[in-house]
């Protein structure tokens, strides 16, 4: 006996509903798949490592291209065989043989989406230079592919790669804008004084000794006689300054800045007036005699003088932070393309999950109650300032070469010491104040 009408059509809208849910259920599976990982690319046999979209013929990292570049890893930290994966040497290398190998992958597939590309010529010719600068014999470059563990082949992809990074870089910096004219005199403006202005000084002649006496035998043969002459004959017979004694006691171009921390040679200095001899002045247990031979006014370079100068480094400045911003979205892009087999998981690959700790850090670091108590040390839980240097970002470090902020310019001191006479406190030697490989 056929259904009823009335119980047909109900059937048909639990088929229908059946249906809609079976649909719905798919395509929350299939979001809760993606989220978690399980709809992920899988790494075929044979492979550690695969990268999408790119070529086909450069998108994956064998076990053997692994393997060699582990033992190549090995040899640059020249163990003498390779580590055992679970030891933490094996780590470290593996994360770095890994990390070349889709450096390789990655540079070529953003070579290829730019349009960039070099010829054997070109790699010819900068495997040649390469070999001139820094391998003297023949035998020496094959010494280095001996010790290596690098073929030919292996030199010439890592020289193609280096060409390739290089111009990819020139490629993004090109799209930085130059520097207009507003820009550049608000700079010039705002420098002005520290970078374009050369500070007022003074020519000095100085005669320096502990023995006071001396000095005032100086002073008197100089009031006498302040010749040019005078001064080489006094100067050699009274002064302990070796630096000035042999030049008449000459020291030129002395600015306020540089005798800061000396106020009564500094007073003397710049109250003197010119061809007046002055002292005896006492500075820290030696005794000057002063003559202040010249007045060097200070001097402003104009704008139109540094005009190129500056636009030069503002454009130099643009480049770096847009290619910095370039390297920024290359990571993440090329990382959300690249997955990794099980065992050869790192942070760079698409599928690696992170504790959010330090990778250097000690697991102890982070336990309530550490397995053989709490490690030596652990990272700051603030890190350092280290910012990147200055043109020292690009696609084989993207970090850039870092180093800690300091309070001041290393070096600053002692510039600052080797500007001034010998004899003067805070100068040089006086006592202190009381106050890729590059192969085929």
């Amino acid at each position: 006996m056929g259904a009823k009408p009335g119980q047909s059509r109900k059937s048909g809208q639990q088929r229908l509903a059946l249906l809609l849910f079976g649909a719905l259920f798919v395509l929350l599976f299939a979001g809760y798949a993606i989220a978690n990982g399980l709809g992920q690319p899988s790494v075929p046999a044979g492979d550690v490592a695969i990268v999408q979209e790119v070529p086909e013929e450069i998108g994956s990292v064998s076990e053997a291209e692994f393997k060699r570049a582990l033992l190549q890893q090995a040899a640059q930290a020249k163990l003498k065989g390779t580590p055992k994966p679970g030891d933490d040497k094996y780590e470290e290398l593996k994360t770095a043989a890994l990390g070349e190998l889709l450096d390789t992958i990655w540079i070529q597939g953003e070579a290829e989406e730019l349009g960039i590309a070099v010829t054997p010529k070109q790699i010819a010719t900068e495997l040649a230079q390469i070999k001139k600068t820094n391998f003297k014999t023949a035998a020496a470059y094959q010494e280095f592919l001996k010790t290596s563990r690098f073929t030919k082949a292996d030199v010439l992809a890592r020289v193609k790669l280096q060409l390739l990074s290089t111009q990819i870089q020139e490629a993004i910096a090109k799209q930085a804008p130059p520097a207009t004219e507003a820009e550049i005199s608000d700079y010039y403006e705002t420098n002005k004084d520290t970078q374009y202005t050369t500070p007022e000084s003074r020519d000095v002649r100085v005669v320096v000794n502990k023995d006071k006496a001396k000095v005032e035998e100086a002073k008197a043969a100089l009031e006498k006689d302040s010749s040019p002459e005078s001064w080489k004959k006094v100067a050699k017979k009274y002064s302990e300054d070796p630096t000035t004694s042999a030049k008449g006691g000459l020291q030129p171009g002395l600015t306020e800045e540089l005798l800061a921390s000396q106020e009564e040679l500094k007073s003397a200095v710049f109250e003197t007036a010119t061809g007046v001899i002055g002292g005896p002045v006492e500075v820290e247990g030696k005794f000057f005699v002063i003559e202040v031979e010249k007045l060097n006014p200070a001097k402003i370079k104009g704008l139109a003088e540094v005009s190129a100068e500056i636009k030069g480094q503002l454009t130099e400045q643009v480049a770096q932070l847009v290619f910095s911003d370039f390297v920024a979205e290359y990571q993440s892009k090329w990382q959300s393309r690249t997955f990794c087999a099980e065992d050869y998981v790192i942070e760079r690959c698409a599928n690696y999950v992170g504790s959010g700790h330090p990778a250097s850090a000690p697991p102890g670091c982070y336990e309530a109650d550490p397995k053989g108590g709490l490690p030596k040390a652990c990272p700051a839980p603030v890190a350092q300032v280290a910012p990147a240097v200055p043109g020292s970002v690009n696609l084989l470090k993207p970090q850039g070469e870092r180093l800690p902020q300091r309070p001041r310019p290393e070096g600053l001191k002692e510039a600052v010491e080797n500007a001034l006479p010998e004899g003067i406190p805070g100068a040089a030697g006086a006592p202190p104040p009381t106050g890729a490989p590059t192969g085929e």
